[in-house]
């Protein structure tokens, strides 16, 4: 390994950091204002009434979604949505880390947790989000789309 690769990896990893705490920070911010949208159908239902106000899709999977056919063909359906539509995309893994920032209960007997697997974040005209997480997560999506990188990939880790 060359010094670029090694000094390029370290970059790399420091920016993973930085774009996995901005978008927690902005998940939390987002639930406090009540924009926030979480599962498939829930998100499919807003994109269709209002797509102009979606500002984030957070699509998140585990390694036990991957053979999930449904859920792939859902995510294949909205990730063209939000192209079309100009919507941020963002890939995550670490759906126990995304229940966790959101403060979701352990499920207890037989009731059914929330679905993670799609959040948006919506910007309300009247009082628009204001916060430098979502412009830390947009610039990560948008450097990502110049390296032909259209859908971007991160992984929440646990702490």
């Amino acid at each position: 390994m060359t010094l670029e690769e090694v000094v390029g990896c370290n970059i790399t990893d420091k920016k993973m950091d930085t774009v996995s705490q901005a978008l927690e920070e902005l998940l939390v911010a987002a639930q406090r204002q009540d924009c926030l949208t979480v599962g498939v159908y829930e998100s499919a239902k807003l994109m269709n009434v209002d797509p102009d106000c979606v500002v984030l899709c957070v699509l998140a999977t585990d390694e036990e979604d991957q053979d999930d056919i449904a859920l792939q063909i859902h995510f294949t359906l909205l990730q063209a949505f939000c192209c079309d539509n100009d919507i941020n995309i963002l890939r995550v893994s670490g759906l126990r880390r995304l229940a966790k920032v959101l403060g979701e209960p352990a499920p207890v007997d037989n009731s059914e947790p929330r679905d993670f697997h799609c959040i948006l974040v919506t910007n309300p005209q009247c009082q628009p989000l204001k916060c430098q997480a979502l412009k830390d997560v947009g610039n990560y999506c948008e450097e990502s789309r110049c390296k032909n990188q259209w859908i971007p990939y991160l992984s929440l880790q646990e702490r």
